[in-house]
């Protein structure tokens, strides 16, 4: 019997190691094909709508989709996930800012967007309780003895 290399499964594409090599590679193509596509029809909107649909389609849609399973992939996989990233502000003019840019289009680097939404999962587990499979891992740090900042306040 042979095994397949990797399955698809919620649009996530984990491999027999857990690299998500293959699931990188289909997000970034993705993400190019439909920039590539938006740079087509740019001219025909302004640069508000070009950047709605460049966040839409790259940061809502493609990058940002189950990007929290990707915290300890390699930093080739972050490297072109960058790339893509980055390709998706260029329906900006050639004459704005690289940097104005990624600050208009409230995007944080794609590692620092892996940590973030790991942090932001566990937050509203610790918070909520939901889900329930999360929250029975989640336990209170209780240190072993009091420590001389317990009942200070912190003014």
């Amino acid at each position: 019997m042979q095994f397949a290399d990797y399955i698809k499964l919620l649009g996530v594409m984990p491999d027999s190691t857990l690299s998500f090599d293959k699931h990188v590679i289909d997000v970034t193509r993705s993400c190019h094909y439909h920039i590539h596509a938006l740079h087509h029809i740019r001219p025909l909107f302004t640069l508000d709508t070009a950047k709605a649909m460049a966040v839409a389609i790259v940061g809502g849609s493609r990058l940002d989709y189950h990007n929290s399973l990707l915290y300890g992939t390699s930093q080739g996989n972050i490297n072109r996930l960058s790339c893509a990233e980055h390709f998706g502000m260029g329906c900006a003019p050639w004459t704005v800012n690289s940097l104005d840019i990624h600050r208009n289009f409230h995007w944080l680097p794609v590692s620092y967007h892996v940590t973030f939404k790991r942090c932001l999962i566990t937050w509203k587990t610790f918070h909520t309780a939901h889900p329930a499979y999360l929250s029975e891992l989640i336990t209170h740090y209780l240190p072993s003895r009091a420590l001389r900042s317990y009942n200070t306040s912190s003014d």
